[in-house]
């Protein structure tokens, strides 16, 4: 399941609805070591129904980083995270299942 580690960054940018230039802050950038190569796991999840593009790809990139920091700390009982895994992977399950339909 795992394949080697994949570097992303990450880019979140508003769009603003008045059409003017953005102020203050407007782009946030970081970096994330990913176990599963998420390209592969967007063409995959082009084939899933019941949500749109945006949806899909949303869906891919929020779990796969929720359960790439999970594993990182599952040697951490009392961390946050940690208690996340076994949700994470119902979830994971949950789509793989709708995208084999």
């Amino acid at each position: 399941m795992t394949s080697s580690s994949q570097r992303y960054r990450i880019t979140v940018t508003p769009i603003e609805k008045d059409g003017l230039q953005c102020s203050g802050r407007c782009t946030i950038e970081l970096e994330h070591r990913a176990q599963q190569d998420w390209m592969r796991l967007l063409e995959a999840a082009r084939r899933q129904s019941g949500l749109s593009g945006d949806e899909r790809a949303a869906a891919v990139v929020a779990t796969q980083l929720l359960l790439d920091l999970a594993r990182r700390h599952a040697d951490e009982p009392g961390h946050p995270l940690t208690a996340l895994q076994p949700q994470l992977d119902e979830v994971l399950a949950a789509l793989d299942a709708v995208q084999r339909g």
